[in-house]
């Protein structure tokens, strides 16, 4: 009888977490989505207001905040691997916003030809997330600080991290000081570094939600210590998306992050959390089934698009520090734009100013060369 419960509440946190991932995932898409409506309307208007100086881009962030925090608690009742996975719902919204909002209408077989593949994905993506969230993980327990760091100290958790330090490292030194500055190296120092970030999301949340509950966590050292690592880890992974940012495209960027990133966050959630030691084979294969799927899924939603017509102005938003950029070549404002299926997530590779500077109306250069040593935009060359 207690055993039925306890699976009884087991799924049920499962389900609450599920639910909140998806609400929060969703939630931010739609955010960041109103805030490109503020940058927009402002250029189109030639307003001279800052863009945090409108409504509109605080509701924005209000929601985006909402957004994350419904993410933050949903790593307190949900599986590490059962949430990291699910950031594929944010992907998913904006490319669904994206299409309602700025693509015109088109005769059936255009439609087919120029985003059936899209759609294709979008239905993998929901196919793949409902199979990993059936046959995902369902392993609860109380993360006080004291099992936390019984976690930490065990030796396969010391020895993932020390192999994930090695790693890192290496992959450091190459693209600082042998300016391998290629995207797979640039996405898994960010996937390695996001690995530690979800370690860290689900401790803190965890013991927060118990101090809340009457069993003060805060007071331990490893609250600090997790709480310090989820900060720093965050902010890090933010500076080498945006050096991402300035040398490829940002569809790509998104499709491959995702990928990375979800494969090492599953990880770290089977080797320090032990999610899946008690899951048969038969759950894992579908759970592994479900994750593939929802890679493709991304991947086809996310593929790079034919370049449209240059225009003036419009904005996107640097996914990583939230830095407008206004785009001035042309005379009108597009009525889609590459990676249209995420504002916030994504920057386009094309030239770009900053907004609280005016749009430089000059021809574009010819060419341009990125740079790795001063860790800005890349190098100009006029012909």
């Amino acid at each position: 009888m207690d055993m039925s419960r306890a699976d009884e509440d087991s799924y049920t946190n499962n389900l609450i977490g599920t639910l909140l991932a998806i609400f929060g995932n969703v939630l931010v898409s739609i955010s960041l989505n109103i805030q490109k409506y503020g940058h927009v309307t402002i250029v189109g208007a030639k307003d001279p207001r800052v863009f945090y100086h409108t409504k509109t881009w605080w509701f924005g962030f209000f929601l985006t905040t909402l957004g994350e925090a419904a993410n933050f608690v949903s790593y307190a009742f949900a599986p590490l691997s059962l949430v990291a996975p699910l950031n594929a719902v944010s992907i998913l919204t904006s490319f669904i916003l994206g299409f309602i909002f700025m693509h015109e209408k088109s005769k059936a077989k255009d439609f087919a030809k120029h985003h059936g593949l899209s759609f294709l994905g979008s239905v993998l993506a929901v196919a793949g997330a409902y199979l990993f969230v059936a046959f995902g993980p369902n392993s609860h327990g109380k993360l006080t600080a004291e099992v936390v760091v019984k976690h930490l100290v065990g030796w396969p958790v010391l020895l993932y991290l020390v192999l994930e330090i090695i790693t890192f490292c290496l992959l450091l030194y190459f693209y600082k000081q042998r300016n391998a500055n290629y995207l797979v190296i640039i996405l898994l120092l960010v996937a390695l570094l996001g690995s530690v970030t979800v370690i860290s999301v689900k401790a803190v949340s965890h013991m927060l939600i118990l101090t809340l509950e009457g069993s003060m966590q805060l007071y331990y050292p490893i609250f600090t210590v997790m709480f310090v690592c989820m900060v720093s880890t965050v902010v890090f992974q933010a500076s080498f998306l945006s050096q991402a940012c300035k040398l490829y495209d940002s569809c790509l960027i998104a499709s491959v992050n995702y990928i990375l990133s979800t494969i090492f966050a599953v990880l770290a959630g089977a080797v320090f959390y032990l999610e899946f030691s008690h899951e048969d084979i038969l759950h894992i294969s579908m759970f592994l089934l479900g994750t593939a799927a929802c890679f493709l899924g991304v991947f086809l939603i996310t593929r790079t698009r034919k370049k449209n017509k240059s225009f003036e102005p419009y904005v996107t938003m640097n996914m990583s520090n939230g830095v407008p950029t206004i785009h001035s070549k042309g005379p009108e404002v597009p009525t889609e734009f590459s990676g249209s299926f995420s504002y916030g997530a994504l920057v386009n590779s094309d030239r770009t100013t900053s907004s609280n500077q005016p749009a430089n109306t000059e021809e574009p250069t010819t060419g341009f060369r990125p740079t790795r040593a001063s860790g800005g935009l890349p190098d100009r060359k006029q012909d």
